[in-house]
Formats: C-alpha cells, sequence, structure tokens
C-alpha cells in the first residue's frame, strides 16, 4: 500500500515540506488512544536472535534509523514503534542554525537516491535536551549525533562538539562524532589525521571523567582513500573511541541513471541510497579485514532490503541504519528486514 499508493502521493510534493508533514502525521496519529500499541504490533518483531550487544548496549534487533531523519528529536518515540532497534537523532549543534538555502533535499527516483545539502538545520542542542528529557521508558537506545556550528571556524570545532557532549550525556545511550557530512563548508577537514586524532582524544578525555562513560563512534565518508582508511583504524585505535559509521553520503555524481542535466541542476550536496550501497560496504569490508575484526561497525548506505542488510552484516558490521531506504520502503520496511536476517539465519 505505502509504495503504490502513499508514496507516489507524497513524491509529487516538495521533499522536505513532505518529511514535516509526515512529521505532524506521525505525531497526530500517535495521539489516538491505543494507535502506538497498534503500530507495535504490526511493525515490531520480537526475537531474542535478533537481539545485538554492542559498547556494552543491549540493541533490541540490528535495525536503526541513521541520524538526519529526526535531527531535532521531535519523533523518536514515535519512530520507536515502527519497529527500529535503535534511533540516531540530530547532527545537533550547540546553538541553533537554519542550515543552507531552500530547496536543499531532491529525490532521485530512478535512482532509489536522495540528494540534500541540508546544512546541520536543528534547533540547538539544548531544545533537544528537553525533549529527551521527556522520552518514554522503554527499551529502545538513542544516540546523539553531535556537530559543530557553520559560523565556528575549524580551529575552535572542538569547543562546540564539548558543549553538544556534556549536555547531551545525560540523555543519550551513545554519541557520534558527525565530521563527514560534505555541506558544512570546511567539516571535512576535521577528517584529516592530526585534527581528528586531537578532536576525538578530547572528547575521550572528557567522556571517562564521567562516572560512567557512553560509547563514543566516528561517522565517516565513503569518499575516503585506502590511506585515509588507513588512519582512520589508527585514530579509532589510538584514541580508544568505541567504532565507527561507515558512511555518510557521497559526493560523488558517478554511475546515475537520473539526466546528468538534471543532477548538474541541483548542485552540491551528498548523495544517499542506493547509488552509495556499493561504496559502503567496500568501506566497511576494508576497515573489518585490515583491523583484524577489532574494530566495531555500524552500517549504513544503501539499505533497502533484508539482503541488503545481510551484506551489510556479512561484510563485517554489527548493526546497520537506514534513511533513505526508510524513505522509500515505507514503515514496513524494518519489520521485513529483521523476518529476513531471521530467515537468513534459521
Amino acid at each position: 500500500m505505502y509504495k503504490s499508493i502513499i508514496r507516489p502521493i507524497f513524491f509529487s510534493y516538495d521533499p522536505e515540506k513532505i518529511h514535516h508533514f509526515t512529521f505532524k502525521l506521525i505525531k497526530a496519529l500517535h495521539k489516538i488512544p491505543g494507535m502506538a500499541a497498534i503500530n507495535r504490533s504490526m511493525f515490531n518483531v520480537e526475537d531474542k536472535r535478533l537481539e545485538v550487544n554492542l559498547f556494552g548496549l543491549d540493541f533490541k534487533n540490528p535495525v536503526g534509523l541513521a541520524a538526519g531523519f529526526d535531527k531535532d528529536g521531535k519523533l523518536f518515540d514515535e519512530l520507536g514503534n515502527y519497529g527500529f532497534g535503535f534511533i540516531e537523532v540530530g547532527t545537533v549543534t550547540p546553538k541553533a542554525q537554519a542550515g543552507n538555502e531552500k530547496p536543499r533535499l531532491f529525490r532521485l527516483p530512478a535512482d532509489s537516491g536522495i540528494i540534500n545539502r541540508m546544512g546541520f538545520n536543528n534547533g540547538g542542542v539544548d531544545e533537544l535536551v528537553e525533549r529527551l528529557k521527556k522520552r518514554k521508558p522503554s527499551n529502545l537506545i538513542i544516540g546523539g549525533n553531535i556537530g559543530k556550528n557553520k559560523i565556528t571556524p575549524n580551529e575552535q570545532a572542538l569547543d562546540d562538539y564539548l558543549i553538544c557532549f556534556d549536555k547531551l550525556f545525560d540523555f543519550v545511550d551513545y554519541f557520534v562524532v558527525n565530521v563527514s557530512s560534505p555541506n558544512t563548508p570546511g567539516l571535512r577537514e576535521l577528517q584529516e589525521k592530526e585534527p581528528l586524532k586531537k578532536l576525538l582524544m578530547a572528547l575521550v578525555k572528557e567522556n571517562t571523567s564521567y562516572a560512567h562513560p557512553k560509547p563514543i563512534l566516528l561517522k565517516i565518508a565513503p569518499d575516503l582513500t585506502d590511506s585515509q582508511l588507513d588512519d582512520i583504524i589508527e585514530i579509532v585505535r589510538d584514541s580508544k573511541i568505541d567504532g565507527v559509521i561507515a558512511t555518510n553520503t557521497t559526493i560523488s555524481r558517478q554511475g546515475l541513471k537520473t539526466d546528468a542535466k538534471k543532477v548538474e541542476n541541483i548542485g552540491a550536496g551528498g548523495l544517499s541510497g542506493k547509488p552509495v550501497q556499493a561504496r559502503s560496504t567496500e568501506v566497511i569490508a576494508y576497515l573489518h579485514n585490515k583491523s583484524g575484526g577489532k574494530l566495531p561497525i555500524i552500517a549504513v548506505g544503501g539499505i533497502f532490503t533484508a539482503e541488503d542488510a545481510l551484506e551489510k552484516l556479512n561484510a563485517g558490521a554489527s548493526l546497520v541504519q537506514v534513511y533513505t531506504g526508510f524513505i522509500y520502503e515505507g514503515p514496513a520496511m524494518v519489520k521485513k528486514i529483521c523476518k529476513g536476517i531471521l530467515k537468513a539465519r534459521s
């Protein structure tokens, strides 16, 4: 029903406007008595064989929602009813910021992809904290994806990450350091070896000042070279962070089916969905093999089906995240992936 009826209607409207409309719709539906329970019964798969223990956390299943979908934490409780084992909110910055000029979100249906240049639009960390304080008790794990404000120079980026880290500490289960978005000018320069190592080691130091430190992960771009991936493995080991999320969106436009002129007119932005699927798996396999299987990895990039998720898990990931696939496949997606994983493991 979603793909045949609802999606064509949604896809006839501006992507960002329909995103906000969908949020309001889901929020309204969940105010109907019993709707949350109905969604849980329809979309959740409860099975011990799906459970994953990673970073000292117990995930009820390996399928999560990637950062960027619920940037401001407006819908994590409701989204949890669609079967996700974990949800990542953000990317959040210390101060609220509007992000880049609109339009900044574009569908590529021929490629099952999305191009975005949102630019860390969010209401700021304080606003997110207020919503997380109202988090309902459940076994849903929530991660906090943190970044820097656009106006903050890279030399002062650490201050922004520390502000977000400290303010979110009591309200999320793990952290993700985002230095790989292509939509904040100069941000990817923080992926270079020395600035990245300095940033991560400072966050780890801050983390250990707490009685019960939280897992810290690094989200990396799919556009890194093998040499840069070798550096990532070394940095993770030396900084003692807990793992990586591979991968963010790509700036590559190779191999697209969408008309080249249309793609050119869209302009800059990160490409997600099926076009990044193969490269994401390559990065995961490389990191897994070169680290001797010692590097915990959360996979994201082009996951639409159970087969896609299994490809990532077999390449070396322990958990997977979806975003673009969720938009294209609809709310039954997580259930289908979980059932497919169980079938493959039976």
